[in-house]
């Protein structure tokens, strides 16, 4: 018989043997544990209701005066169970859950979840390239509007307001394009599995254009207030420091990886969605600060204006190719869309496909209800959000239904991190280090 004794796990003696329920350690415990061999020691919780934790984290803080000297993370305030509800619905309305986890970078988790379920049926080559570069110029788009928000509330929290009213003021333009394409602006489950939920607007790229050219002059008013801004500087530089070393130790990928020196994007190193056409580089710094983390998202900025303005020209050149595949057994026959007011088709459009054939009417029912059936295997698709390496982990039995999904979240990983870059700093560098991470707990918390 086993003498294993555990504080945590709970005994019980049943029919086939001795059963252990084991359950994770009390929060009380855990912070008389921290420093509890020192005699002067104050430990201080900073959230989970803390307005620059960006989001419900908790951090755990052993101080000694105002010196950090031991930092934990706690996650789990925000638990929506995502991936356990994609397992009760069909393929394609998973897009409408996995949209929801880092609600910062939506279009991100759309596309590599439904890179995959495309890998499972084996039709990764039968979408259309007009609906690929509409996938690239999306994305891109809301990286723009991720890093508005990283640059503006990271700013925000070390006392300077103007960068976040004209941070939010770009990421507004870009919310509008999201509105003119999708009808919705954010968690807009626009990438479906084999293509897109609908075409482009007609007067969609002129409005592209304009905004591209708008946002170019317009961040530069970010860049004069803080690229060399003495207070500014004297807040980021050399804090929340992590080398290289620390970076490839804990898993940490995105601007926090790329300010260490090395230039690593999936983009680049392991190319997706055509991205081995597009003319862009790689910011890099190797200051492993603050600082860096900050110039590598303002010099990102400019490189997907440049991608965008690579898919308009290709898109002019795709007018009138499809956005979904054309196997009817996975695309919706019925032509269906959102306007940028948000309303759907017209009356006489809805009594036009409800005059169709009867066996045409059923199919699309059964096709929407019930979904379309994946092969069973499983696949692993990674692509570049915001915050580094997204990944997804896709499992299928064969049937309409994921058996499994789960997703690489980088913010999870990055907020390892939070220890290494904190530990022997000041309190308000908390502030500064956490911000750098731009961790989103809708990604973490899945």
């Amino acid at each position: 018989m086993s003498t294993f004794t555990d504080p945590y796990a709970s005994t019980q003696e049943t029919t086939e043997g001795r059963v252990y329920s084991v359950t994770g350690g009390d929060w009380d415990a855990l912070v008389t544990e921290i420093g509890a061999t020192k005699e002067e020691r104050v430990v201080l919780n900073m959230g989970p209701q803390h307005p620059s934790t960006h989001g419900v984290l908790r951090l755990i803080l052993e101080l000694e005066g105002e010196t950090i000297t031991e930092t934990r993370c706690g996650i789990g305030y925000l638990h929506t169970g995502i991936e356990k509800n994609t397992e009760f619905r069909n393929w394609t309305q998973g897009v409408t859950f996995v949209t929801r986890m880092d609600y910062l970078s939506p279009i991100f988790n759309e596309t590599a979840y439904c890179l995959g379920v495309e890998k499972l049926l084996g039709i990764t080559n039968d979408v259309t390239e007009r609906a690929t570069v509409i996938r690239v110029m999306m994305m891109e788009f809301n990286r723009i509007s991720s890093h508005m928000v990283a640059l503006g509330t990271g700013a925000l929290e070390l006392g300077a307001l103007s960068p976040m009213i004209f941070a939010f003021r770009e990421r507004e333009k870009v919310l509008d394009i999201f509105e003119l394409l999708s009808g919705l602006r954010m968690n807009m489950a626009y990438i479906r599995p084999g293509g897109l939920a609908q075409d482009l607007p007609a007067d969609a790229l002129s409005k592209i254009k304009a905004t591209v050219k708008d946002l170019r002059h317009s961040f530069k008013d970010n860049e004069k207030l803080l690229v060399g801004n003495s207070i500014f500087m004297k807040r980021t530089q050399g804090i929340g420091y992590l080398d290289l070393a620390g970076c490839t130790t804990l898993g940490i990928t995105g601007p926090v990886l790329r300010a260490t020196g090395l230039a690593w994007d999936l983009r680049k190193a392991q190319p997706y969605c055509g991205y081995e056409n597009y003319q862009f580089d790689i910011p890099t710094t190797d200051s492993c600060d603050v600082y860096g983390r900050f110039l590598i998202r303002m010099q990102e900025l400019e490189q997907s204006l440049r991608i965008i303005e690579q898919c308009v020209t290709k898109l002019e050149k795709l007018e009138g190719q499809p956005v979904m595949v054309a196997d009817k057994k996975i695309a919706w026959p019925s032509q269906l869309s959102v306007g940028a007011d948000g309303m759907g088709n017209s009356l006489n459009h809805i009594r036009e496909i409800m005059g169709e054939s009867m066996e045409a009417l059923i199919h699309h029912f059964k096709l929407v209800t019930e979904g379309f059936r994946v092969p069973a295997g499983q696949v692993y698709t990674a692509i570049e959000s915001p915050r580094g390496e997204l990944g997804a982990h896709l499992v299928s039995d064969g049937g309409t239904r994921p058996y499994r999904v789960h997703f690489r979240d980088p913010s999870f990983n990055n907020l390892q991190s939070t220890a290494a870059m904190c530990e022997g700093g000041q309190i308000s560098d908390v502030i500064a280090a956490v911000a750098s991470i731009d961790p989103v707990m809708g990604g973490v918390d899945r």
